[in-house]
């Protein structure tokens, strides 16, 4: 594997991982993974940890006798630097190496800019966060045949947070602090707006900021001498964090709503833990759950890498277990069959949640609000866009 761009660190599992392949059988009767993720770069927050789940699955399989007769399976990964031409590239060179089927990128720009090469070439791939509406879809409203996900739309969670504002926190207006360099934050942005109005709330005002920032004081200035019940602030943690630290040291203390793209340890080091005060934001998964399956993931991880997952090493893990099993279920290592497989999926029983795959190659699963306190979390339930 060319893996010259990957960072020291993820080297060395990959190369952990490959040996247990090779340890057992020789390299042409390997089953090869591929996987495209942003472990550098603007995102490297979400694919370092998708790249872990990744791993901890095929470690899992592999120490289980594999697949199809004992076949092990090897990861063939390339960093696409949180790039577009780059994740183009990298989906380019992994077709290439003869794979199975491709997990990732994280982003939906990403998602978007692989799509045209594994479409030709006839790769399943299965989008972990991608949760741009419609990515699924061509320009006449097809289903792209060999593009999946294991995480909803953002039209979804932007409705969820609505109503769980409306109806959990029992408020009649908001105001909307976009992204507007970002698809994911308008696209969000819109989802909650038409459900919060339909619900019968008001928007009071919308602002903007644009990725890279810094300083958002002008912004929220403007947002401090108006009335309303809550913030919503569909972005990444990278902007998300210091928003919430200057908001609340500037005393706005409204609760703030965000999407998936909060979900990060780094949105806390950001914000300051004693900042992290009444923010909810919709995700794919929670620490906080019971069941059997979560239970046993976040101990295998934890003991794996010293640290607890977060939703997005849970949606790589399910995304890798997802095309490992369809991989199981074809019978072969055919792209064909597999893709085929991955399509007939009716319930997997995932760390994220069991679900089938839609007619559009989407999950069927509710959201989890998660509550955050303190920078810890308090709270999580399932919640519906319904």
């Amino acid at each position: 594997m060319k893996l010259k761009r990957i960072g020291l660190t993820f080297l060395a599992s990959v190369a952990i991982v490959s040996s247990l392949a090779s340890a057992t059988v020789s390299a042409q009767d390997t089953v090869k993974i591929g996987a495209n993720y942003e472990l550098s770069g603007g995102a490297a927050s979400y694919g370092q940890a998708m790249a872990n789940g990744l791993e901890l699955a095929v470690e899992q399989v592999n120490a289980n006798g594999g697949v199809i007769d004992g076949q092990q399976l090897e990861i063939v990964l390339f960093d696409s630097q949180s790039e577009l031409t780059e994740s183009a590239s990298v989906a380019t060179r992994l077709v290439g190496e003869g794979v199975v089927g491709i997990v990732g990128p994280a982003t939906t720009g990403q998602a978007n800019a692989q799509t045209p090469i594994i479409e030709e070439a006839g790769i399943p791939v299965i989008l972990p966060a991608a949760t741009g509406d419609g990515i699924t879809l061509d320009d006449s409203g097809s289903v792209l045949e060999y593009l999946f996900r294991v995480c909803f739309e953002d039209s979804y969670q932007g409705a969820a947070a609505a109503a769980y504002a409306t109806e959990n926190l029992g408020a009649k207006t908001a105001a909307v602090l976009t992204d507007q360099a970002l698809d994911y934050s308008q696209g969000l942005t819109d989802s909650f707006v038409a459900q919060f109005e339909e619900n019968g709330g008001t928007i009071v005002t919308q602002e903007s900021y644009t990725s890279g920032d810094t300083d958002f004081s002008a912004v929220l200035t403007s947002l401090l001498v108006q009335e309303y019940d809550v913030l919503y602030v569909p972005g990444y943690y990278t902007e998300g964090g210091l928003i919430i630290q200057q908001a609340r040291q500037m005393g706005i203390t409204q609760p703030i709503l965000a999407g998936d793209g909060f979900a990060s340890p780094t949105l806390i080091e950001l914000a300051g833990a004693e900042n992290v005060n009444d923010v909810y934001f919709t995700n794919h998964f929670s620490s906080e759950s019971e069941e059997p399956v979560v239970v046993e993931f976040m101990a295998a991880y934890e003991e794996k890498f010293g640290s607890e997952p977060d939703a997005f090493a849970a949606l790589g893990y399910d995304a890798a277990k997802l095309l490992i099993d369809a991989v199981e279920r074809a019978g072969s290592t055919d792209p064909e069959a597999v893709k085929d497989a991955i399509a007939a999926t009716t319930e997997f029983a995932g760390v994220t949640g069991t679900f089938a795959i839609d007619e559009n190659h989407n999950p069927v699963k509710p959201a989890t609000m998660i509550t955050l306190q303190n920078g810890e979390i308090v709270n999580a339930e399932l919640v519906s866009a319904e």
